[in-house]
């Protein structure tokens, strides 16, 4: 597995364990990554990664709800709502250097490892939907968060293409 995509994995595992569990997710990755090391670049990306998405939880839900409007953010799969948003912290965050294609990619794939039969093509259909209305997303400024657990976080470019 490639480094980055075992970093996703484990912020993946963080977040659900703060949405399962109510730790913090930043102790959380810490366990993680304790368990499974990565290379420093790497263990640096899931920080960034996953303090990106505590910080900007709102934002991120938000846009969520907006582009799966079916779908009740509190009755969607722990999982799913989760892999939605690492997938679009990705594409928000610019400094994280991750191409639209792979981010979806990603996001695809780990539907396919982790979540229901039916994931793989929910996560698609709503970051298909995203990147149709907004090409390049924003989730705005930083924010502070009580669960954050002493993460740094990088900040979000908030530059939109223009059509």
């Amino acid at each position: 597995m490639k480094l980055r995509r075992k970093a996703r994995v484990a912020v993946l595992q963080a977040l659900y364990e703060a949405d399962v569990a109510n730790h913090p997710a930043g102790e959380a990755l810490s366990a993680r990554l304790s368990d499974e090391p990565l290379p420093e670049a790497a263990e640096a990306f899931a920080r960034a990664l996953l303090g990106g998405i505590i910080t900007r939880r709102q934002p991120l839900n938000e846009m969520i709800v907006q582009h799966a409007p079916e779908w009740p953010l509190e009755q969607m799969a722990v999982l799913d709502r989760n892999i939605l948003r690492i997938a679009i912290y990705e594409l928000c965050d610019l400094s994280l250097d991750t191409p639209a294609k792979v981010a979806i990619n990603e996001a695809v794939e780990m539907a396919k490892a982790f979540g229901s039969d039916s994931s793989p093509r929910f996560i698609n259909g709503v970051l298909g939907a995203l990147l149709t209305a907004t090409p390049q997303p924003s989730v705005g400024d930083e924010e502070t968060s009580a669960a954050y657990g002493g993460l740094t976080p990088q900040p979000a470019t908030t530059e939109a293409a223009t059509p």
